[in-house]
């Protein structure tokens, strides 16, 4: 049986409590994952593609239900404040999502693999925990980045789509736009659910007006960050570009929204709430948005940060007297070997002093993956567009990014 058309909040919590259900008494649970980063556009395709499904499964679909995941412990929400702008506008809190806390073997959850299928969004390829057990559950895909054939050709009825696009959320949007609104379509809602959340409209209209906006501006919210406002050269595509004018015309439908919604001034708040990192440390930081994998016998992991790389160094220096380029690459070093990384990059995507956007890339690697980093930077040099950069901070010299005899790189 279709979710019946409620609002996200409510949603979320059935969810929650039907997966503890269908855990503790063996039934079967279909779980939409987002990358292990969880950035925002791995929670709102994830929350989106599970929203949507759930109200209008496909006839053969493992379950009616579809779960959300957020790939990482409950405990590191907290390193995401653009998560709880996004909250804010959408209604939901932190409390209705589902984590990696909730299929911890450690807490007694016995997730068995033959009652689960997993749908993967904003990653084609399941890693971690999760996917040394569950890789063969994966029965469908919507992604955005470079195809990693993990992922069977066979995935009916769910849908297999991997294509470039800025943001994953404008994918999903896409692929079930058609169910969202044929789930609206003559459904008339029990008026004490909406009072149940909150609201205080009492015609049923206003009401599924409002859920609808609150589900358009979560789902907004990453395509903008993702795309900055739909302005980032080289990465919006079409898709993006109609995902946009489709949800905004979603709030502005909605009598409470629509007199005060401005797209500039929303991403806006989502953005400064993104870079708000200031009360952040320096392993935080790269915790916030990080993921690892393992390739060709390497331990790989990869920090995306919102800040430059100055910004970065000043939280790895603790003692102003000492060297501060080895501070920064022990510091660096120490964040590898807790994870047991051979090579680690972090990227950066920042606004430099005259206000143009800019990137940068951090390579650093033990000797077992000398020769592996040597060979990345000299095939992604032309292809990237990589020079020598400075980091002032660092009194790093040109040319400074060369590989050693010896430890980090």
């Amino acid at each position: 049986m279709a979710f019946p058309r409620n609002s996200l909040r409510a949603f979320l919590a059935h969810a929650k409590k039907s997966l503890f259900t269908a855990i503790q008494s063996s039934q079967k649970i279909t779980i939409v994952a987002g990358n292990e980063s969880a950035d925002l556009d791995s929670l709102t395709s994830s929350i989106l593609y599970s929203y949507i499904r759930s109200l209008a499964p496909p006839a053969a679909a493992f379950t009616p239900l579809y779960v959300p995941l957020l790939n990482i412990h409950a405990a590191d929400i907290a390193l995401r404040p653009e998560f709880q702008a996004v909250f804010r506008h959408a209604n939901i809190e932190a409390s209705h999502l589902v984590t990696l806390d909730d299929l911890s073997q450690s807490n007694g959850i016995d997730l068995k693999v033959e009652n689960t299928r997993f749908i993967l969004v904003d990653h084609n390829s399941l890693q971690g925990m999760l996917g040394k057990k569950f890789a063969a559950c994966v029965h469908g895909v919507i992604d955005h980045h470079e195809d990693e054939r993990s992922v069977t050709s066979d995935t009916d009825p769910e849908p297999r789509v991997i294509e470039k696009c800025g943001s994953c959320t404008s994918l999903v949007l896409r692929t079930l736009k058609e169910s969202w609104e044929s789930s609206a379509n003559g459904f008339s809602l029990v008026s004490g659910a909406a009072h149940a959340q909150g609201d205080s409209t009492t015609n049923d209209a206003r009401v599924t007006q409002t859920w609808d906006a609150q589900i358009a501006k979560m789902a907004l919210a990453s395509i903008l960050i993702d795309t900055a406002n739909l302005t980032a050269e080289g990465k919006v595509e079409s898709a993006d570009i109609e995902a946009v004018k489709y949800l905004e015309a979603i709030i502005k439908l909605s009598p409470q929204d629509a007199a005060q919604w401005d797209r500039k001034e929303f991403y806006e708040e989502i953005d400064a709430a993104e870079r708000d990192v200031d009360g952040l440390g320096f392993e935080d930081i790269l915790r916030k948005d990080y993921k690892q994998w393992t390739e060709k016998g390497l331990r790989l992991g990869m920090a995306s940060v919102v800040k430059s790389l100055e910004y970065i160094a000043t939280k790895a220096i603790a003692n102003s007297l000492d060297d501060k380029e080895d501070q920064f690459v022990t510091a660096i070093g120490d964040f590898m070997a807790a994870r047991d990384l051979t090579i680690f990059a972090i990227m950066t995507m920042s606004t430099s002093p005259s206000g143009k956007l800019q990137r940068e890339l951090y390579v650093q690697a033990f000797s077992a993956g000398h020769a592996a980093a040597s060979t990345f930077a000299e095939q992604a040099r032309a292809e990237l567009q990589l020079a020598n950069h400075t980091v002032s901070i660092l009194s790093e010299k040109p040319g400074a990014m060369q590989p050693s005899s010896e430890g980090p790189w």
